[in-house]
């Protein structure tokens, strides 16, 4: 059968045909000392079945992804959802799940570059809601899909980042992850009331962390500070277990440190403009001021951000900024 277009109704499909004529042929057998047998056999041949399935899926679905319209594509992954048997819905979303990474995978191997989480705008990720939510339709306890979801969808689609989180701490109500991950998203979108609220639902499931609950408090009175940002990335830095959330994590701290110190440097330039009446041409002019500061500088004199990078002087050198070269994300 075709992995391309429709193959995942054909399976399903398939699958439901197995489901019919077995049961019509347990019916028919003398004997029910035999029934344990059976449902043995046919669970490995479904089982070989499956593997060789999702094997071929593997292979083809950045191919299909990109044969197939977006329109087909969420068409499918709904009428999947509807009509899958209950049977096999575990084994359907565990292959959509690596339908909807591969897909962001194709996405990000067709631009050839590297892609901030925190910013998947130009890999027009149009299908990942229907697919991920297909995901978690079909398997309600998949967690790991819904960590994903927590961390892909809020660039994406933020409401349907909310809403599905939400109903996967629902349906898991003993994962305080995701209370955690919903904080976060509400956090990303300034609501803080909202964020300290899920954070303190969190804290109160058993196994929690202590910081959970802090944070919910920490929340209400700060939530916009550098502070409180500085702990939700060290935490997520901590707690992720997928590389790409760490190394995101990693990446904001040092965007957070860098902001730190382009406010030691605004105070530096504001200093000499007050003392000189003029902006410096060059770094090496605040070399004495930069060094007393703590900054490391090249040899050039220039302050070096987190990254390694120089930062450079603006708006006639009376202001700094991020070096385009810089490895700190920009916002």
């Amino acid at each position: 059968m075709d992995v391309g277009q429709g193959g995942s109704l054909e399976f399903l499909r398939y699958m439901t045909t197995v489901e019919k004529t077995s049961s019509t042929r347990l019916r028919g057998v003398n004997g029910w000392e035999t029934l344990p047998v059976i449902l043995i056999l046919l669970g490995i041949a479904c089982s070989v079945f499956a593997t060789r399935r999702v094997e071929a899926v593997r292979r083809d679905a950045i191919r299909s992804s990109a044969t197939m319209s977006d329109e087909a594509l969420a068409l499918d992954a709904k009428q999947t959802a509807r009509l899958v048997p209950q049977a096999f819905r575990g084994l359907i979303a565990d292959w959509y799940w690596m339908r909807s990474l591969q897909y962001i995978g194709g996405k990000m191997v067709a631009r050839s570059g590297h892609v901030n989480l925190d910013d998947l705008s130009a890999l027009n990720l149009k299908l990942i809601v229907p697919l991920l939510e297909t995901t978690v339709k079909l398997d309600p306890q998949f967690v790991s899909a819904y960590d994903y979801i927590a961390t892909v969808l809020p660039a994406v689609n933020p409401q349907a980042a909310i809403d599905l989180t939400e109903d996967g701490a629902r349906n898991n109500p003993k994962s305080w992850r995701l209370l955690q991950h919903l904080g976060y998203i509400h956090w990303q979108q300034q609501d803080f009331k909202a964020a300290g609220a899920a954070y303190a639902r969190g804290a109160e499931i058993e196994g929690a962390p202590a910081w959970m609950r802090a944070m919910g408090a920490r929340m209400q009175a700060e939530g916009g500070s550098r502070d409180t940002a500085r702990e939700i990335y060290k935490q997520m830095l901590n707690e992720a277990d997928d590389e790409q959330v760490r190394e995101m994590a990693a990446g904001r701290l040092l965007w957070l440190r860098s902001l730190d110190e382009r406010d030691g440097l605004h105070r530096a330039l504001i200093g000499y403009k007050e003392a000189r009446g003029t902006c410096p041409t060059n770094w090496t002019e605040l070399k004495s001021t930069l060094t007393r500061a703590g900054f490391k500088l090249d040899r050039q004199g220039a302050p070096l951000d987190p990254g390694g990078t120089p930062y450079r002087l603006v708006n006639g050198g009376c202001a700094s900024d991020l070096n385009p070269q810089s490895k700190i994300p920009y916002k």
